[in-house]
């Protein structure tokens, strides 16, 4: 009766575990959803605003402009977000003045950094002339998706067979964009931008693998909280400082966003870049702090984008008359279809058949079926 009892229980503690590893596992779709709900907006959004295509609008409003209001936005969407999730626990505190404040690690604080040069380079990828959406989108995420095995690599971790497949379908939807007769059209900026975008990939992937991608659930938070807390106010704090020195072009458009606000216009639609970019950092960062290998994890972040992309291009195509996708483009947002696809099969069949395991007869205490 003894072995029985036991044998009943581990099955029972072996069957939850599994339960709890599976929501896990397939949580990470439900990220790639929010992620790509966010980002549709945004990006179509930040695109109407800077070429001045929304109602009442005689100009656009310049790249640096639009910064201002919408990491102001994203520093309170911050806020909000891990307040009401009560999650600023998570992060380790120092006593200043008899007042526990949180603040964040060295690597944190670093990868903080890198993350609002994302955020920055994000927005004003989208606004250079000439250059599409979806072209810059696939060129920031094609890079990034070559990142992906080179940090893997470098950090020990195992690739498995999907993410080689789905990694090479997501390269390929980059080729087929940008091969030839493709209109690829790059000013010095955005050539920078990118170059500034990849790099703060690089470490930041680098750092979220040494430090937050494991099976350690409290350790992932954790680097999500103290990452997050830097980030929007980094950014918000130096394009600041960097308006009241206010010299050559850049400053003076940076200035012009913190001083011209009221007078745009456009209020909601700014302030909704920023929160709209919030909503795209934390469903991203979420997705990329998956305990699998970057070589998973990325491309679910970068095929969400990459789809949102062409339906922000579809959206702006059909009511403001902008440039619509290409046929090359739609063949790239279908190889990435697939490769998500390809991705997801382990953990659906992962979930199927911890569903049929827990349909079988369980043991009873007594050893009884």
């Amino acid at each position: 009766m003894g072995a029985g009892f036991a044998r009943y229980w581990r099955n029972h503690l072996e069957a939850a575990l599994d339960a709890i590893s599976n929501r896990r596992d397939l949580a990470i779709w439900g990220y790639a959803f929010g992620y790509f709900a966010c980002y549709a907006p945004y990006s179509a959004l930040t695109k109407a605003l800077s070429s001045g295509l929304l109602e009442g609008m005689e100009d656009g409003i310049a790249g640096f402009a639009l910064l201002p209001a919408s990491t102001f936005a994203s520093f309170m969407g911050m806020i909000v977000f891990l307040s009401v999730k009560g999650w600023w626990r998570y992060a380790h505190h120092r006593t200043v003045w008899g007042v526990s404040i949180p603040v964040p690690g060295m690597w944190t604080f670093l990868s903080g950094l890198c993350s609002a040069a994302i955020i920055g380079t994000t927005t004003l990828a989208y606004t250079f002339d000439g250059t599409s959406i979806v072209f810059m989108m696939l060129m920031m995420r094609g890079g990034v998706l070559m990142l992906a095995p080179i940090v893997d690599a470098v950090s020990k971790r195992q690739v498995r067979w999907p993410s080689w497949v789905a990694l090479g379908l997501s390269l390929g939807a980059v080729i087929v964009a940008t091969g030839p007769g493709a209109d690829l059209r790059m000013s010095i900026a955005a050539i920078i931008d990118l170059a500034v975008y990849l790099l703060a990939y690089f470490i930041r992937l680098r750092a979220m693998s040494n430090l937050a991608k494991s099976e350690d659930q409290a350790a992932s938070t954790r680097y999500f909280v103290e990452e997050m807390m830097v980030a929007s106010p980094a950014i918000f704090f130096t394009l600041g400082i960097l308006a009241l020195v206010g010299e050559g072009q850049t400053m003076l458009e940076i200035r012009e966003g913190f001083t011209g606000f009221f007078a745009r216009g456009h209020m909601l639609e700014e302030l909704s870049v920023g929160l709209l970019s919030q909503g795209t950092g934390v469903f991203g960062g979420l997705i990329l702090l998956d305990h699998r290998e970057n070589a998973f994890t990325v491309p679910v972040n970068r095929a969400s984008s990459i789809l949102a992309g062409v339906l922000a291009t579809g959206a702006l195509s059909l009511w403001l008359g902008q440039r619509g996708v290409s046929g090359r483009e739609l063949v790239g947002a279908l190889l990435v279809m697939v490769a998500m696809l390809v991705l997801s099969v382990p953990t659906i069949l992962k979930a199927r058949r911890a569903k049929a395991a827990q349909a079988l007869p369980s043991i009873s205490p007594t050893g009884r079926q």
